[in-house]
């Protein structure tokens, strides 16, 4: 009884290797995305985020600058402030802005369209037809 069970253990670790093996390679020789896709979503979530990322910067230049500008007129140093403000938007505030804007943005752009496919089961219909969904 213990040799059937061995052997029926021996079996099934083969074919699982066996499955493993054939979905390794059967995926691996694909290409990885489809460059008009990739295209596409670059278009959407890149090229579409700019006019709030740029909206976003033009009210921190001149937020920054009214917080600014009383300080400098009262040392005389005013006409320092457009250096002082281009300065800390490109070096200091704006990488961090355009982050937490753009993350936020496309996350909640992708969640909405992953919640969206989940819900109408088009992410189930993909993996019955033996799209590999990761």
């Amino acid at each position: 009884m213990a040799l059937i069970k061995d052997t029926e253990a021996f079996l099934d670790e083969t074919g699982s290797i066996a499955k493993f093996t054939s979905h390794f390679f059967s995926h691996g020789l694909r290409p990885r995305f489809e460059i008009k896709e990739f295209l596409a979503q670059c278009y959407t979530i890149g090229y579409k985020s700019f006019p709030l990322i740029g909206l976003t910067g033009f009210i921190m230049g001149l937020v920054l600058t009214m917080q600014l500008r009383p300080s400098l007129v009262s040392y005389g140093v005013q006409s320092e402030l457009p250096v002082m403000v281009g300065i800390a938007i490109v070096r200091e505030i704006g990488p961090v802005i355009t982050a937490l804007i753009f993350a936020g943005k496309i996350g909640s752009s992708i969640g909405a369209e992953l919640g969206s496919m989940k819900v109408t089961e088009q992410i189930d219909a993909m993996a019955q037809i033996r799209i590999n969904i990761w």
